[in-house]
């Protein structure tokens, strides 16, 4: 997803460019954020279950 943000905004705007800069920083920033919701989902799902089966 990232990429395909940062290729789209390449297109647009192919100088230099800072509001360019920073949709590319809040895109990265959108799926760091998104990673780690993940993370923490499957941690909800998946931990009792590991735990049950290490006790």
């Amino acid at each position: 997803m990232n990429t395909a943000i940062e290729v789209t905004v390449d297109l647009a705007m192919p100088d230099i460019n800072e509001k360019a800069k920073l949709a590319k920083d809040i895109a990265a920033g959108a799926v760091l954020v998104s990673s780690i919701v993940a993370v923490l989902i499957g941690l909800a799902i998946f931990l009792p279950k590991i735990i049950e089966l290490i006790f």
